[in-house]
């Protein structure tokens, strides 16, 4: 098929590229020229100057950018997917963006007879780069069934999950669990290591239980190792969650883990953490850890 796909970030990238190599034609944007033209080189696929031109002739087009507003720039407007996909063409949405704009993007999109698709993704970049993918879809069943093969590529698993919207208030979901679960992996490594146990033993023998979980198995040994300079930012998890709690206040939901969770991803920010990935939160515990010690060992002096 011919292909368009605009946002070659780290997630875009590698989903472009499985869809050249599974045999499709396809042409990319991104607003770094040089990032298209590497991938171009890189996988032997075509480079747009503009995302319209990228959607120009495409029978699907893909985009995973930042933000709602990155989205609108490169969906609407003269140069946007918009202008230049073609009736009966299939938009589909992989930023994580609101569902809001995914619902008005799909009315949008009906007005000038393309099928739109909101399918934020999950796994992160090595899900990505290893076409091991979660994908949580909004829209219409018979949009849904016309892009699945496509999805599949590089993906594990593709839920359409109800009208548009639903993908991303199912993102949502997502990020509340992944928040909760992180925040709590924190809190019991540091336990352990005040407690005097070996952290990586402990792990090592809890996640074979209950209390295992994809955080767990992938974050523990470079939390410990206070690395954090990979997967996803705390700008980005902070953007997710601004959405989240603006939904759950329009529901009149009260999360107050969320609510102090997001809190604490803040207090990275502050630390010069907004690139860090979001097991960071281990090293804000850490530096309490710090700080509540050497408080203590002022107040001993003091004696």
């Amino acid at each position: 098929m011919k292909l368009g796909f605009v946002g070659l970030g780290v997630m875009g990238f590698p989903m472009a590229g499985h869809l050249q190599a599974a045999g499709h034609a396809v042409t990319v944007y991104n607003r770094t020229a040089a990032k298209a033209q590497q991938w171009a080189q890189a996988y032997n696929g075509q480079q747009a100057a503009s995302p319209r031109e990228a959607a120009a002739g495409a029978q699907v087009v893909f985009l995973c950018v930042g933000d709602d507003d990155d989205v609108r720039s490169v969906v609407l407007g003269e140069d946007g997917i918009f202008a230049g996909a073609a009736a009966g063409s299939i938009v589909v949405d992989h930023t994580t963006a609101s569902a809001d704009l995914a619902r008005h993007l799909q009315t949008q999109a009906a007005e000038r007879g393309l099928g739109f698709l909101d399918a934020p993704v999950s796994g992160g970049q090595a899900g990505a780069d290893n076409g091991a993918l979660t994908i949580m879809v909004g829209g219409e069943q018979a949009t849904y069934d016309a892009a699945l093969p496509l999805l599949q590529v590089y993906a594990r698993r593709v839920s359409l999950l109800g009208p548009a919207g639903s993908g991303q208030l199912a993102k949502m979901v997502n990020q509340i669990c992944i928040a909760g679960v992180v925040q709590g992996l924190a809190e019991a490594l540091q336990f352990a290591q005040q407690a005097g146990l070996d952290s990586a033993a402990v792990v090592e023998v809890i996640s074979q239980g209950a209390a295992q979980s994809w955080q767990m198995e992938n974050r523990y040994e470079t939390m410990l190792a206070a690395e954090y300079q990979h997967g996803f930012a705390v700008d980005w998890m902070r953007k997710d969650l601004a959405m989240v709690l603006r939904e759950a206040a329009g529901m009149h939901l009260d999360l107050p883990v969320t609510q102090l969770v997001d809190s604490f991803y803040a207090e990275i920010q502050a630390m010069g953490g907004g690139r860090w990935d979001t097991s960071s939160l281990f090293a804000r515990m850490q530096k309490l850890a710090n700080a509540n010690e050497s408080n203590d060992d002022g107040r001993e002096n003091d004696r």
